[in-house]
C-alpha cells in the first residue's frame, strides 16, 4: 500500500496508509516515525503516530510544506522491522475487585476465568498510539477470543490502572476516569506521573507483556509505585 502525503494545516504534514487497523501497516508506521525522529532535522518540532498515519509537524518560518514532503519522501521505504520497540512487562491481578467484568467476558466467549486470563497474558501487544487520557495506550494483537462489547452504561469512576477490554482492543486507564470498558484486572503501575520524564511508562511503538500476579503481590507493588496503600 502507498501512502498519500497532504498538508495538515499550516505546520504540519500527514502521512497517511489509509484508515485500517493493521498489524503490518502500525509497525510500519512507527519505523518511518522513528526514522524521522532520528534523521536530526532542525526544523522537526514533533512526531505523532497513530493506527495508520503519522503526523509530522514542522516550524514554518524555517521550511515549506514542498521541502519538508521533498525530506521525508525517502523515509517511506523504511522497513515496518527496522523499528522494535521497548518490550515493558505489566504486570496484572486479574478478576476479583480489579476486574469485575471478567466473568462477563468469559461468559459472552463460553470460556472459564482461567481461559482469559491465559489468552489475555499470553501474547505481547504493540502501542498503536496514546490518547484519550494522558499515557492511554491503545494496544493491537489481542486475541478475537476474548472480545466483548463496551459497557451500556459506563463507569462513572475507573479506578487507574484498570484494565479492559473494548471490542477487539485492550487497553490500560492510567487515570482514574469515567469509561465504559470490561474490567478484567488492575496493574500497580503509574502508567502517568506528571513528575517523571517522559511522563508516560508507556511510547507509541512499544511492545507490551501482561503478566499475572496475585493480589500480595498487587498491594506490595502499589505501596512501591504510588507511596501509599490501595484503596
Amino acid at each position: 500500500m502507498q501512502p498519500t502525503i497532504k498538508p495538515a494545516g499550516d505546520s504540519a504534514l500527514l502521512v497517511s496508509f489509509g484508515e485500517v487497523i493493521d498489524e503490518e501497516v502500525n509497525a510500519k508506521i512507527h519505523a518511518i516515525a522513528d526514522a524521522v525522529e532520528n534523521a536530526d532535522f532542525e526544523w522537526l518540532v514533533e512526531v505523532v503516530p497513530a493506527y495508520s498515519t503519522v503526523y509530522i509537524f514542522y516550524d514554518p518560518l524555517k521550511v515549506s510544506f514542498s521541502e519538508v514532503k521533498e525530506a521525508i519522501e525517502p523515509f517511506l521505504q523504511v522497513s515496518p522491522e527496522s523499528f522494535k520497540g521497548r518490550l515493558v512487562e505489566i504486570p496484572v491481578v486479574y478478576g476479583g475487585r480489579y476486574g469485575p467484568d471478567i466473568g462477563f467476558v468469559a461468559e459472552h466467549n463460553g470460556l472459564t476465568v482461567d481461559d482469559v486470563i491465559e489468552i489475555h497474558s499470553r501474547p505481547t501487544y504493540r502501542v498503536h498510539f496514546l490518547g484519550f487520557l494522558p499515557g492511554f495506550a491503545y494496544l493491537g494483537g489481542m486475541d478475537e477470543r476474548i472480545a466483548a462489547p463496551r459497557l451500556e452504561k459506563p463507569r462513572l469512576k475507573v479506578p487507574a490502572g484498570s484494565v479492559g477490554i473494548a471490542g477487539r482492543q485492550t487497553g490500560i486507564y492510567p487515570l482514574e476516569s469515567p469509561g465504559g470498558w470490561r474490567l478484567i484486572g488492575r496493574t500497580p503501575l503509574r502508567l502517568f506521573n506528571p513528575g517523571r520524564e517522559p511522563p508516560t511508562l508507556l511510547r507509541p511503538g512499544d511492545i507490551v507483556r501482561f503478566v499475572p500476579i496475585d493480589e500480595s503481590e498487587f498491594r506490595e507493588l502499589y505501596e512501591a509505585e504510588w507511596g501509599e496503600g490501595d484503596d
